[in-house]
């Protein structure tokens, strides 16, 4: 049995992890993929108080070495089922059933895709979602990046080093990203902007070879869709409280309906979503589990 059970590795989960040990309870942290998150994707993170500069692979490493030096333990499986029994949760996971007195859910969120045609068969064969861990594939080709926020600009700036020639396509007329990732791209020669063009259709059979636009067509070996996330939260919905977005409903205090399960970061109702909300919400989440064990 144990006291709090934390589903997601990602900064908030951490987060909730690092506290939640340091109180002494009987703590398991699940993630199904790998430890950090999103942020792994980021190349470059500029915005962590106390961290000029950082990668997101790096930052990753130190929260779980951080982690590990407090003894906290890992399974790496994936969730498939939450129930309640009276007053205990149970998890069960693809490789086993846990019992807990408390739940933080930090799942997180999931790379939105294009719902194309082709796109789940060409992923890996010419379609990625992260630049960083596949960017070096694609030295002197031509890719294209989709979406208008930062991440898509970053990842355009990041595979301008690597690529001959990167097209950055955004469906309206404004990116919404910030100002100095758009002023760093327009002084990159290898970077065409176009703007008010949406993707119609993903051509190749065994790999990518164009992609189809509203006014015109462009050959190119890589296209990497950064067009926003969508809440990992699809196996809760029947125990929890989510809203039409699929955001797990929570105030500041990160309760959920339910009594004995919390939720941080990413995956919940929230008006800002970075890296320093989801770590607070980390350590809210496990301060409020602490009172429902202590009461």
């Amino acid at each position: 049995m144990y006291d709090i059970i934390i589903i997601g590795a990602g900064i908030a989960g951490i987060t909730s992890a690092i506290y939640a040990s340091r109180a002494n309870k009987k703590i398991l942290i699940i993630e199904s993929l790998v430890y950090g998150g999103q942020i792994v994707n980021s190349p470059k993170v500029e915005n962590y108080p106390g961290i000029k500069e950082i990668s997101g692979v790096d930052l990753s490493n130190a929260l779980y070495e951080q982690a590990k030096n407090l003894e906290v333990p890992f399974a790496f499986e994936k969730v498939i089922q939450i129930k309640k029994e009276d007053k205990i949760n149970i998890i069960k996971t693809n490789n086993n059933t846990y019992q807990t007195k408390t739940i933080i859910i930090a799942t997180g969120t999931i790379n939105r895709k294009l719902q194309m045609e082709n796109e789940d068969k060409l992923i890996g064969k010419g379609i990625s979602y992260c630049a960083t861990c596949d960017g070096a594939l694609y030295k002197n080709k031509d890719v294209a990046v989709i979406g208008g926020g930062n991440t898509a600009l970053e990842e355009a700036i990041f595979l301008s080093t690597y690529c001959n020639k990167v097209y950055l396509i955004n469906r309206t007329n404004k990116f919404k990203g910030e100002n100095k990732y758009i002023e760093q791209i327009k002084k990159i020669n290898n970077i065409e902007i176009i703007m008010n063009e949406s993707v119609t259709k993903i051509n190749g059979e065994n790999s990518l070879e164009s992609i189809d636009l509203i006014n015109k067509s462009i050959n190119i070996e890589g296209l990497f869709i950064a067009i926003g996330q969508i809440p990992n939260t699809e196996i809760f919905k029947d125990i929890i409280n989510i809203d039409e977005y699929g955001y797990i409903i929570s105030d500041e205090s990160c309760k959920t309906n339910i009594q004995n399960i919390f939720v941080a970061g990413d995956c919940r109702t929230k008006n800002l979503r970075q890296l320093i909300t989801a770590s607070a919400d980390g350590a809210i989440a496990v301060n409020e589990a602490l009172k429902y064990l202590n009461n």
